[in-house]
């Protein structure tokens, strides 16, 4: 089933990380070379510090990301903030 694109999805926010789901970025040069592109993005619906959310606009797909793997948040709280 296709999702409708989400409401906050803007045309101004995007991101150029593979989609899960319809790897249409794979036979492309620009996306292999690791440079963006102008046909294989995707909506950045918001951001929740590194933790990214995404939505495809081929095959509307929505899915999460930490673009910081193996980082930890520091907890505010500790530093008396």
């Amino acid at each position: 089933m296709r999702l409708p694109i989400d409401p906050q999805a803007d045309v101004a926010r995007r991101a150029w990380l593979p989609c899960p789901v319809c790897d249409d970025a794979r036979h492309c040069e620009n996306c292999a070379d690791l440079r963006t592109c102008g046909e294989h993005w995707r909506y950045l619906i918001s951001n929740n510090g590194p933790v990214v959310h995404l939505q495809c606009p081929q095959c509307t797909h929505m899915w999460s990301v930490n673009t910081r793997p193996g980082v930890t948040r520091r907890d505010s709280s500790a530093f008396g903030d």
